[in-house]
């Protein structure tokens, strides 16, 4: 199977093969054919399955017919950055076609915004609030549009935005195609999706657990030793390129000082920092300058990178969709990745619902003097092993080793816990 089935317009084709786009995703080889079709669809995908591309060529083939100076397609994401990876798509998908896109979203200035809009877009690619505000403003004329797509749906809603999508729903034509894209299905999406589709065809791709090429360890750590774990780590595993996740953006930023001061190449990501200094950051993990991203989860959506070899969860995730989310960011594209997970105390309730659904996917892993003693959980596997130096490199990765250190000394301490600090995990 190959992307000629879908019969696109050659100059759209052009810009699959400039991609080198061979053999399309499970969620583009279901989505393509009914959306090309102009019927609704509820897609239900994991990150990293290939779904932008699944919206956006039939976005393309459609607008290479009909007029051209007006916005006639809307998509609505809930982060800067996965607005931007969008616009990116398209640029790169439409390249040959001519048609103008705009990234609409909060942080930069809104008067260049308002430029680009002049210029007479034909696709917006934008997140909820800057786009309220651009209507507020009449900056931007919604009443020509044909599609409108709602991406990452469920994350819209864990961000509080499910009310300005509806507000600027009230904006569109009634007449239009509308597109919604999620991980999960909560009852707000679902109510969402019933006020909004018109007998839709549903998708569903592999949503309810992680993706098949990845692989998964837990480490059972107090959470003053996640630090020098996380430096063992990446001294002794072999690696291409990596992104770790804190809960909060203080921890994000803290972290990624002290890997800097330690020697490594590494950047952060999260919501206090200005849109300039997140694109240099994003843009500088893409190509190789930092091997290391520390990452908030708000920040870490629209992240595409294929070569990330190792997802490093250094807080554990607050839900099951969230860990999900997580590791859709390796294992891409065919790929195969690793997940690695810090579990403390705190984490016992999710770490086991997590062992149930991984199963014998799920190893436990013990370092002298860093982890503690892994539980056993029912239904949970039992599998054990040591983290050795000999591991096989992922995708041609190598070891992270920091630049050069003063002295020998500086290597991460090695830290002992008494029987006390294993107790924890009993209960």
């Amino acid at each position: 199977m190959s992307f000629e089935k879908f019969e696109l317009h050659t100059k759209i084709a052009a810009g699959v093969e400039a991609l080198g786009y061979k053999v399309p995703t499970p969620i583009q080889s279901q989505a393509i054919p009914p959306i090309m079709e102009g019927r609704d669809v509820m897609g239900l995908a994991q990150t990293g399955t290939g779904k932008t591309a699944a919206f956006v060529l039939p976005i393309l083939q459609r607008l290479m017919r009909g007029s051209r100076g007006h916005v006639r397609a809307l998509i609505i994401a809930p982060t800067r950055e996965l607005s931007e990876q969008t616009h990116q798509a398209i640029a790169q998908l439409g390249r040959r076609t001519n048609l103008r896109s705009a990234p609409i979203y909060g942080g930069v200035s809104i008067h260049g915004q308002i430029n680009k809009l002049r210029n007479n877009v034909e696709i917006i690619s934008g997140c909820p609030g800057r786009v309220l505000d651009h209507i507020n403003r009449g900056t931007v004329d919604l009443s020509h549009v044909e599609v409108l797509v709602i991406d990452e749906a469920d994350h819209m809603f864990d961000m509080g935005f499910l009310p300005d999508v509806r507000k600027i729903v009230k904006h569109l034509p009634t007449q239009r195609q509308t597109l919604l894209f999620s991980a999960t299905m909560p009852d707000d999406i679902r109510s969402l999706a019933n006020d909004l589709l018109i007998n839709p065809v549903n998708v569903k791709i592999g949503h309810t657990a992680p993706v098949e090429t990845v692989t998964h360890k837990f480490y059972p750590v107090q959470m003053s030793a996640k630090t020098d774990l996380l430096k063992d780590i990446l001294n002794k595993t072999e690696m291409d390129s990596v992104l770790v996740f804190t809960r909060t953006k203080s921890r994000a930023k803290s972290v990624a000082l002290q890997l800097d001061k330690s020697g490594y190449k590494v950047t952060s990501l999260h919501g206090n920092l200005t849109q300039q200094k997140r694109q240099h950051a994003l843009d500088g993990f893409r190509d190789g300058r930092y091997e290391i991203m520390v990452a908030t989860d708000i920040a870490a959506r629209g992240i595409d990178v294929t070569r990330i070899s190792h997802v490093i969860n250094y807080d554990m995730p607050s839900t099951a969709d969230a860990y999900t989310h997580r590791i859709g960011r390796t294992g891409r594209a065919s790929k195969t990745g690793d997940a690695f997970t810090f579990v403390t105390g705190e984490d016992r309730g999710l770490a086991q619902s997590l062992a149930r659904v991984l199963g014998e996917k799920l190893q436990y892993q013990n370092i002298d003097g860093l982890t503690m003693t892994a539980p056993v959980y029912d239904q949970a596997p039992a599998r054990r092993s040591s983290h050795g130096r000999g591991s096989k490199p992922n995708n041609g990765g190598k070891k992270f080793s920091p630049k050069a250190r003063a002295n020998t000394n500086s290597r991460p301490r090695q830290r002992s816990f008494d029987s006390s600090n294993r107790s924890q995990w009993a209960h």
